[in-house]
């Protein structure tokens, strides 16, 4: 049998109820493995997963087994952890690890135990929660952060999509940038273009062909011939009138609405400001309705300052750390700086915007200490309005070498007691992971007195 023992574990305390781990065979057929528990990693960490640090898998999310790699598993009997190639019970047959792509709205607290083998490649661009098996049900380790249901494929039905791509189509027979949501809905199944098309909650603005950084891990992009991206960039940029008619189209029918640029499948926006701000001025001429919103990399503070005049309501920065070392190693920014990013959110304040980060966290890396204390300085600083807590779409093992080229950091805190520490010390700070229509943003309390 091919197992590698490694360090043993203290007794659990208490009565504390281990998952039963799951693997993957050949086949990609799951199942779970008597006496032996899942395993949660966060860099060096290794931690079995028990029934009070989990959740019942939130609906929506998938399983993947990861090849070339080997699952560390908790012998329960034995109290150890060991690194295990074949099946206990079927001496022979290899076994993979298994990790959850957990639906939107929820943090990994940890990611899935494994060891790569020699020739392992690159995992596509997911995340890899740890996952187990209690009682008839998979359960992840997972931190909710968004209770909103505005991704919950329960309410997209497809029928309703196709309708929805039929009406609109009359509408705007010849809108290109309907056309490409049209492909983003039935190819790719976008949550955000679904919702364009169901009138409801959030629409997509992609506009921009190009990019200013080379980010590990870009969707759409992929300078790596050994990482396919996940979906195709935009191939062109949509007119001002274009961008007009979705937008106004989506703030006519939903209450409360939301319209942004910046997404999966596009470049970085503030480098397509060019049609961008005349459509921003063609909406506002119309109507002031609708929340106008942009997820951006904030690499051009100039810029964005226009944008804001022009009618932009709100931002959302994306960013992997506080760090610039950190920083740099993952967006690998061609024409800007760290300082740009942060000048752009020093101006997003000054002119009462509202201000969110897409911190993208990995356990194992954002939880560490210098991370947190990273983290928390900044926000000191620039009180901004949210954080979106979301998990990074990249191989964690690869992440954690990369970053940890990029600079030195301690044992991971765990990712619980992060998002308690920073509630604590900035209690007016909201959680989230989506962008909130401009009717919440006097809901959402913040620090603001304390910026100047």
């Amino acid at each position: 049998m091919n197992v590698k023992k490694t360090m043993p574990l203290k007794p659990a305390q208490g009565r504390k109820k281990f998952l039963t781990a799951v693997v993957a065979n050949n086949n990609g057929e799951i199942f779970d493995l008597k006496g032996y528990a899942a395993v949660g990693m966060a860099g060096p960490s290794l931690v079995p997963l028990t029934l009070d640090e989990t959740i019942n898998m939130p609906f929506g999310g998938e399983l993947m087994y990861m090849p070339d790699r080997k699952p560390i598993l908790y012998n329960m009997e034995n109290r150890r952890l060991e690194t295990m190639g074949e099946n206990p019970y079927a001496p022979g047959e290899m076994i993979y690890p298994v990790a959850a792509f957990n639906s939107p709205g929820y943090v990994n607290s940890y990611i899935s135990a494994y060891r790569e083998n020699n020739v392992a490649g690159y995992l596509p661009l997911f995340s890899y929660g740890a996952v187990g098996w209690h009682k008839g049900g998979f359960r992840s380790a997972v931190i909710r952060v968004d209770k909103e249901r505005r991704q919950d494929l329960r309410l997209m039905k497809p029928e309703d999509v196709i309708n929805g791509i039929s009406r609109i189509k009359k509408k705007m027979p010849d809108n290109r940038l309907r056309k490409h949501l049209e492909k983003c809905a039935l190819e790719y199944g976008c949550p955000a273009a679904n919702n364009f098309f169901l009138g409801r909650y959030e629409a997509p603005l992609p506009t921009s062909e190009r990019c200013n950084a080379s980010c590990l891990g870009c969707l759409s992009l992929q300078h790596n011939g050994e990482i396919p991206h996940s979906q195709d960039r935009i191939v062109f940029k949509p007119s001002p009138e274009e961008i007009a008619e979705v937008s106004l189209e989506h703030i006519k029918l939903v209450r409360k609405s939301v319209v942004s640029f910046g997404q999966g499948c596009e470049g970085e926006p503030l480098l397509a400001a060019n049609v961008i701000m005349p459509a921003i001025e063609k909406i506002r001429s119309v109507t002031g309705r609708g929340t106008i919103n942009m997820n951006t990399n904030g690499s051009k503070p100039k810029v964005l300052k226009k944008l804001f005049k022009a009618g932009l309501d709100s931002i959302r920065i994306s960013i992997n750390s506080i760090r610039k070392d950190c920083y740099d190693a993952y967006f690998r920014p061609k024409s800007y700086k760290f300082s740009d990013v942060k000048q752009s959110i020093e101006i997003a304040l000054q002119q009462k915007k509202f201000v969110s980060i897409n911190y993208l966290n990995c356990p194992g890396f954002t939880d560490t200490p210098e991370e947190v204390e990273a983290l928390a300085e900044f926000l000191k600083q620039y009180p901004i309005n949210m954080i979106q807590w979301r998990n990074l779409n990249f191989d964690p093992v690869r992440y954690w070498n990369v970053m940890s080229s990029a600079a030195q950091h301690g044992s991971p805190l765990g990712m619980q007691n992060v998002l308690r520490r920073i509630k604590e010390s900035f209690p007016n700070l909201q959680y989230g992971y989506f962008n909130p229509p401009k009717e919440k943003f006097n809901l959402i309390r913040t620090n603001r007195k304390s910026y100047k």
